[in-house]
């Protein structure tokens, strides 16, 4: 049975963010990498909500036949947990790299409340916020910068809404990269920093992966690798 691999970008990236993870995947997966509404080049992102995102996978898995694995990095970890809610028995398991579900109620960013859209900031910005671009070189960093859009607004700052317990059932892999697994495991009881539903997971599994917070270009191979084990298990 095919197995359907969906790589969810965080904010400010495209489906292309993957490019390097996906031309080392293992050719027996199915592999999909959108470009979520509002994240494309020039678009409009007025009114683009966080509903719109989770409608956009949704009907991606909808779509599909056979075993999905879902795959969220940072921004798009708290998407693929309200997902994982909506379709519980369609999801075989969830990866989240470098970040995770969110609990009911909570935002990346809540914020960000009169502005359209979201830019890019700063890599000064990223390292005050513990982001780290470890292992991108210059040439990487101004490529990212280059193809990153602003990100819809209200995506950022709009309200996870989970509510199916059946959540709890989807096994899943956390890959730590810019925080270890061994530090991680003591900040995932739902509340802050990162009201992550972590912990609540029954059939949870930890791989660690060092480098920053963008494995995707940092260490594409490798996380290759991982995610391509992960979605075998």
């Amino acid at each position: 049975m095919t197995t359907s691999l969906i790589l969810i970008p965080g904010f400010w990236l495209g489906g292309w963010a993957w490019d390097d993870v996906v031309a080392a995947l293992p050719d027996e997966l199915d592999v999909h990498a959108p470009t979520l509404p509002g994240v494309e080049p020039g678009a409009d992102r007025a009114g683009i909500t966080r509903a719109d995102h989770v409608r956009a996978v949704t009907d991606l898995v909808d779509s599909l036949e056979g075993d999905v694995v879902l795959v969220g990095h940072s921004g798009g970890g708290a998407l693929v947990g309200e997902v994982v809610d909506q379709r519980p028995d369609r999801v075989r398991r969830a990866i989240y790299v470098d970040s995770g579900p969110l609990v009911e109620g909570a935002a990346i960013d809540a914020s960000a409340t009169e502005q359209v859209e979201v830019p890019l900031p700063s890599w000064e910005e990223f390292a005050a916020q513990g982001s780290s671009t470890e292992g991108i070189d210059d040439e990487g960093l101004a490529e990212f910068r280059r193809r990153a859009v602003p990100h819809p607004a209200e995506v950022v700052r709009g309200a996870v809404h989970v509510g199916d317990p059946r959540r709890f059932d989807v096994p899943a892999t956390a890959v730590c990269t810019s925080i270890p697994a061994a530090q991680l495991k003591t900040m995932v009881n739902g509340g802050p920093p990162f009201h992550t539903e972590l912990g609540e997971i029954h059939d949870l599994a930890w791989v660690d992966l060092p480098t920053g917070h963008w494995p995707m270009f940092s260490r594409p191979a490798d996380l290759a690798a991982v995610l391509a084990e992960a979605a075998r298990a």
